[in-house]
C-alpha cells in the first residue's frame, strides 16, 4: 500500500512538473513572438530578469490555481466520512501554497529589478528592494500576496475540517486582488476600473476551474466510489467559471484591443489562440457533463482520466499565453497618448455636467463589480422562484418586487448618478451612502434572499456541504451571533461612521479601487444587517423582543441624526487634498458642499427610519396576532386543555392553602 502511494506521488509531481514545464514554454513562445523580453534600450535589468520574471509568474499562478482550486473543491465536494480525501488535498493545498508564497518572493526581486533597471548584483539593491515593498503600490501587493499564501500554508497543516477548508479557500482568494490591481491598466483611465474588475473575475474563474481539475486529479486514488459525486460537483464549479472566464476575458480583450481591427496584431493573435484554448476547453467540459459523468457513475475511469489530462495540458498553455500577453504590449497602451484632465487623473473619468433633476436619472458610470452582482441576485432570484412554482409552490410576490427594487435602488447608487457626481461633490457621495445603507437594504432584505434559497436547494444526505449546508453553516456561526448582537449592528451602522469619516479611512476609499469598493460593501452590509435585525424574515441567530429592536431603532437614528448635525457644524474639509484635486468649477464650494452633505445625510435618514418603525410595528402586530390564532386552533383541537389544565392548577393551589390554614388553626388550638 506504501509503494502504491509512493508510486502514485511520484506520477503525480511528474505531471505538475509536465503541465508547469509545458505553460512556460507557451510563455516563452509569446515573448518571443511579441517581443515581450525584448531588452530595453535605457534601465535594462539583464535577460535573467526579464526572461525569468514571467516565469516566476507562470510558476506562482499554477500554485496559487492549485491551492484554491483544491481548497474549493474540499469544501463543496467531499462528503462527511471522507477523511482520507480531506487530509490529502489540504496536504495539497499546504503545498501548493508555500510554492506559491516562493513564487511570490521570486516575483518581488525580479519585479523590482524590472521596474528599477537595477541589476541583482548591485550593491544598493537591498535598499531599493525594501523601500519598494515598503512603499510601492505593487510591492506591497505582492507582500499581502505573500502573506496570504503563507497563511494559507500553515493554515493547511493544522487544518482537519470541511468548515476550516471552506474558511481558507476565502482567504486564499484575497491573495488575487493585488494581480488584478496590478494587471494592465489601459490608457483611458475611465477603462481602469473595468479592467481591473474583469482581470479580477478572470483571475477567480481560472482559479477555481484549474486548480479544482488538478486537485480532481490528485484525489481520484482516495476517492474511491465517491469520485462520482465529486467530479459531478467540480462540472457544476466549472460551468460557473467557465462563464465567468468567458466574460470577463472578453471584457479585458476589448479594454486592451480597443477594437476588432487590433486582433491583427500580434498581441490580437495571441489572444485568438488564448480564445481557441478556451473553446476547447469548453467542448471538453461538455464531454464531461454529457459522457465521462456517466461513465464515472458506471465505474469507468478510463475517459474521465485521458480528457482530464487533455484539459490540463490545454489549461497550462493557457495560463503560459496569458502570462505572456501580461508582458506584452498591448495595441491600447497602458500610458495615456493625450493629456488628462485633473478630473481624470483624480477619479478616473471626466468631470460630469453640473447636476439637475433630469441628470440624476440620465447620468450613469456603469461599475462591472456591481453591474455582475446586481445581474447574479437578479438572475438566481427569477430562477428561484421559477423552481418553486414549477413544483407547486408559492411565494409572496411582494417579496419578489421587494428583491426587485432593492437591486434597481443598489445599481442606481453604485453605477448611476450617485456614482458619477459622489466622486466630484461630498453632497452627492451623502446621497449614495445613506441610500445604499438605509433604502437598498430595506427593500433586499424583505426580499427573504436566503428563506427562498433554503427552500429552492435541496439538502444534501451525504454530509458535503453546498450552497444551503454552507448557508446555514453561516448563519449558525458565533461569527454570525456576534455581528447580529444589537450593540455590533449598532455600531457597525452608526458608530461607524465617526471611525470613517473622521480618519484617513475617507480619503482611502475616496483614492483607490479597492478601498472604493470596500466602502460601498461597508455601506451596503451595515445597513443589511440593521434592516434583518429590526425587520428581518430570514432565519438566523436570536433576534431581541420588538420592544427592544424599537429602542434600538431610535437610539441609532439618532445618532445618525447627530453626526449629520456634526457636519453642518463642521469647519474643515474632510479628505481636503482629494476634492481640491478633483478641479470642480461649478457648484458650492467644498465647505459648504460638506456641510449641506450633513444635512442631506440627516434628511434622507428620516424616511427609511419612519419605514422601518411602521414595518416594525405591522410585524409585531402580525406576530401578536398569529400567537392568538394559534392558541385559538390549539383550544378548538383539544378543547381547551389548556385553560382547563391552568384552572386546575389554580384550584390544587387554593386547596393546598386551604389545607395549611387548617392546619395552623388546628396546631394555635393545641397550643392553647
Amino acid at each position: 500500500m506504501t509503494t502504491n502511494r509512493g508510486a502514485s506521488a511520484s506520477r503525480d509531481l511528474v505531471a505538475a512538473a509536465g503541465l508547469a514545464a509545458a505553460a512556460v514554454a507557451a510563455c516563452v513562445l509569446v515573448l518571443a513572438w511579441t517581443g515581450g523580453a525584448a531588452p530595453l534600450l535605457l534601465g535594462d535589468p539583464g535577460p535573467a530578469v526579464r526572461w525569468g520574471l514571467p516565469v516566476a509568474r507562470v510558476v506562482g499562478d499554477l500554485s496559487a490555481a492549485l491551492t484554491i482550486g483544491v481548497l474549493v473543491l474540499a469544501a463543496v465536494g467531499l462528503a462527511a466520512g471522507q477523511d482520507a480525501a480531506l487530509g490529502r488535498a489540504l496536504r495539497i493545498a499546504s503545498s501548493g501554497a508555500g510554492l506559491w508564497a516562493l513564487a511570490t518572493a521570486a516575483v518581488a526581486v525580479l519585479g523590482y529589478s524590472d521596474v528599477s533597471g537595477q541589476p541583482l548584483g548591485d550593491p544598493a539593491f537591498g535598499a531599493g528592494l525594501a523601500t519598494y515593498l515598503r512603499t510601492g503600490d505593487a510591492g506591497r501587493g505582492l507582500v499581502v500576496t505573500g502573506c496570504v499564501a503563507l497563511v494559507v500554508n500553515i493554515g493547511a497543516l493544522l487544518a482537519g475540517r470541511l468548515r476550516a477548508a471552506g474558511l481558507l479557500a476565502v482567504v486564499s482568494l484575497v491573495g488575487l486582488v493585488p494581480a488584478a490591481l496590478a494587471g494592465h491598466s489601459a490608457s483611458a483611465q475611465s477603462s481602469h476600473e473595468t479592467a481591473v474588475t474583469s482581470l479580477g473575475l478572470h483571475l477567480v474563474g481560472v482559479t477555481v476551474w484549474v486548480g479544482g481539475l488538478a486537485g480532481l486529479v490528485l484525489l481520484r486514488p482516495v476517492l474511491g466510489e465517491g469520485l462520482s459525486d465529486v467530479a459531478r460537483r467540480y462540472s457544476t464549479l466549472a460551468l460557473w467559471a467557465f462563464v465567468a472566464v468567458g466574460l470577463s476575458g472578453a471584457v479585458n480583450g476589448w479594454v486592451h484591443l480597443g477594437g476588432l481591427d487590433a486582433l491583427g496584431s500580434r498581441y490580437g493573435v495571441v489572444l485568438l489562440a488564448k480564445t481557441g484554448a478556451f473553446a476547447v476547453l469548453g467542448f471538453a467540459g461538455r464531454l464531461h457533463r454529457r459522457e465521462t459523468l456517466r461513465d464515472l457513475a458506471a465505474g469507468r475511469s478510463g475517459a474521465f482520466v485521458r480528457l482530464a489530462v487533455v484539459e490540463g495540458v490545454v489549461m497550462a498553455l493557457a495560463v503560459g499565453f496569458a502570462v505572456g500577453l501580461a508582458r506584452s504590449a498591448s495595441p491600447v497602451p497602458d500610458v495615456a497618448t493625450t493629456p488628462l484632465t485633473p478630473t481624470e487623473v483624480a477619479t478616473g473619468y471626466p468631470m460630469p455636467a453640473e447636476p439637475s433633476v433630469a441628470s440624476w436619472v440620465t447620468v450613469w458610470q456603469p461599475d462591472l463589480l456591481w453591474v455582475v452582482l446586481a445581474g447574479l441576485g437578479v438572475g438566481l432570484y427569477v430562477v428561484g422562484v421559477a423552481r418553486l412554482r414549477s413544483r407547486g409552490d408559492t411565494w409572496p410576490v411582494l417579496r419578489t418586487v421587494s428583491w426587485l427594487l432593492g437591486v434597481a435602488v443598489l445599481v442606481w447608487v453604485t453605477c448611476g448618478a450617485p456614482a458619477a457626481y459622489g466622486r466630484v461633490l461630498f453632497s452627492a457621495h451623502m446621497v449614495g451612502h445613506m441610500t445604499l445603507s438605509m433604502a437598498a437594504p430595506l427593500f433586499l432584505v424583505l426580499g427573504a434572499p436566503v428563506t427562498l434559497l433554503l427552500r429552492v436547494v435541496h439538502p444534501r444526505a451525504d454530509g458535503s456541504r453546498g450552497a444551503r449546508e454552507w448557508t446555514l453553516s453561516v448563519l449558525d456561526s458565533r461569527a454570525a451571533r456576534v455581528l447580529t448582537h444589537p450593540v455590533v449592528v449598532s455600531f457597525l451602522f452608526a458608530g461607524s461612521l465617526v471611525l470613517f469619516y473622521f480618519s484617513p479611512l475617507f480619503e482611502v476609499a475616496l483614492t483607490t479601487h479597492v478601498g472604493h469598493e470596500l466602502m460601498h460593501l461597508h455601506f451596503l452590509l451595515a445597513g443589511y444587517l440593521m434592516a434583518w435585525v429590526i425587520i428581518g424574515v430570514d432565519p438566523g441567530p436570536h433576534r431581541p423582543s420588538p420592544p427592544l429592536r424599537l429602542v434600538m431603532l431610535f437610539v441609532t437614528m439618532a445618532f445618525h441624526a447627530f453626526f449629520g448635525i456634526a457636519l453642518m457644524g463642521t469647519t474643515t474639509v474632510l479628505a481636503p487634498s482629494y476634492w481640491a484635486s478633483v478641479g470642480r468649477t461649478w457648484g458650492r464650494p467644498l465647505l459648504a458642499d460638506q456641510q449641506y452633505g450633513g444635512g442631506v445625510a440627516w434628511g434622507i435618514g428620516e424616511l427609511p427610519a419612519l419605514a422601518l418603525a411602521v414595518i416594525l410595528a405591522i410585524q409585531w402586530s402580525m406576530s401578536d396576532t398569529r400567537q392568538a390564532r394559534r392558541l385559538d386552533r390549539a383550544a378548538d383541537r383539544d378543547g381547551d386543555a389548556e385553560l382547563r389544565a391552568y384552572n386546575e392548577m389554580l384550584a390544587r393551589m387554593a386547596a393546598s392553602d386551604d389545607a395549611r390554614t387548617r392546619d395552623s388553626t388546628v396546631r394555635d388550638s393545641t397550643v392553647q
